[in-house]
This record gives structure tokens, sequence and C-alpha cells, in this order.
């Protein structure tokens, strides 16, 4: 019985030790939360962008994927060929 009684009591120690080091592992992975690593930098929060909208639809898209055509913006490339669109003309 003190045999049994004391190949638990190593069990159970073991199981601890290898849950510990379990823990400790995924804490040291990049990205783990609270692994006290620095943020992604793709979650950064990023400057409020110009917003245009669309002369042939209205669209609002952001002043980077806008395509110009003289004074006016389009969302594409076949709006720009359309040209304005009837409510904005």
């Amino acid at each position: 019985m003190k045999y049994l009684l004391l190949l638990v009591v190593v069990a159970i120690g073991v199981w601890m030790l290898t849950a510990k080091s379990r823990v400790n592992r995924r804490r040291d992975e990049p990205g783990a939360p609270g692994a006290g690593a620095a943020p992604n930098p793709r979650n950064k929060p990023t400057a409020p962008q110009v917003m245009l909208s669309c002369a042939h639809c209205g669209v609002h898209l952001p002043q980077a994927d806008a395509l110009g055509s003289g004074e006016r913006v389009y969302c594409s490339e076949p709006h720009r060929r359309l040209g304005p669109g009837p409510s904005n003309t």
C-alpha cells in the first residue's frame, strides 16, 4: 500500500512539472497572450484616410484607391470610362 501511495505522489508531481513547462512554453511563443512581446504590427492603429466619393456610383473609397479623371474620382476603371452617373451630373 505504501508503494502505491508513493507511485501516486510521484505521478502527480511529474504531471504538475510537465503542465508548468507547457504553460511556460506558451508564454515564450511570440504573439501569445501574456507573453510580454511587442504587439503585432498589423494590429497597429493607422492614421485616418481621406475618403472620396465615386462620381459614377457614389460609393466612398480611400483616396489611395481612387482613380482620378480631371476633377472627378472613380472607384474603378469601368466607372471612369462611363463617366459621371445620372445623379452626379
